[in-house]
């Protein structure tokens, strides 16, 4: 069954406690980090995950779009996040390895994501020693909004066969520009899992929202 992660980016932060309790029936609450650096935008950090976690049961999908991301592994484990995902192209494969190797003797469970200009290939090394999710942006990360990219249906579709091959538990999730129309070739695509922020949020209906993403 496909899982539905709300986006808290598309939120209104005034009200936030609010706005999570208004996805409640989703399956996950997507947590996008942003630094400044590894992307043009500012987001959130830690103080404001020990607050969401306090207040909701909802799994912690923590996005970390930040330079140089195992510095902050700890930290967001700490804070209650139960996934942290953290890009290939914010530092050298070493230093990947490292996070997601400190991701699991936390019991945080490890995610990694690729930019649209990175290839499928590149998940190979890290998904034939076991992950949770691999997470591919169909938008240029760092702002909501974005109109989805279906040139990225082809990277969907080699990542789900490469799942499938060597580790089949992960999860494939799909981020940006996702609706009912573009959930639909996410998920013919090979994903299982769906971010979406501006369709929920902006909806009449947040209930009925999520529940068009389903299909």
């Amino acid at each position: 069954m496909v899982k539905i992660a709300p986006s808290i980016l598309s939120a209104d932060f005034c009200r936030l406690g609010e706005d999570i309790r208004a996805v409640s029936t989703a399956d996950w609450l997507h947590v996008d980090v942003m630094d400044g650096m590894f992307v043009p935008n500012i987001s959130i950090g830690v103080p404001v995950v020990q607050s969401i976690r306090k207040h909701t049961g909802m799994f912690l999908d923590t996005h970390l779009m930040v330079e140089k991301p195992g510095r902050y592994v700890k930290a967001f484990a700490d804070a209650g996040a139960d996934l942290l995902s953290i890009h290939l192209e914010a530092d050298m494969p070493p230093a990947i390895h490292a996070a997601l190797d400190e991701m699991a003797a936390l019991g945080v469970k490890r995610g990694i994501v690729l930019r649209p200009i990175t290839s499928a290939e590149a998940v190979l090394p890290y998904l034939k020693e076991g992950l949770d999710l691999i997470l591919v942006m169909t938008v240029e990360p760092g702002f909501g909004g974005q109109a989805f990219m279906a040139d990225m249906l082809p990277k969907l579709t080699a990542i789900r066969c490469y799942i499938e091959k060597y580790c089949p538990t992960c999860h494939l999730e799909v981020d940006g520009g996702i609706n009912p129309d573009t959930a639909k070739l996410c998920v013919e695509a090979g994903a299982d899992i769906l971010v979406a922020g501006s369709a929920i949020y902006n909806a009449p209906d947040i209930p009925a929202a999520i529940a068009a993403l389903r299909g």
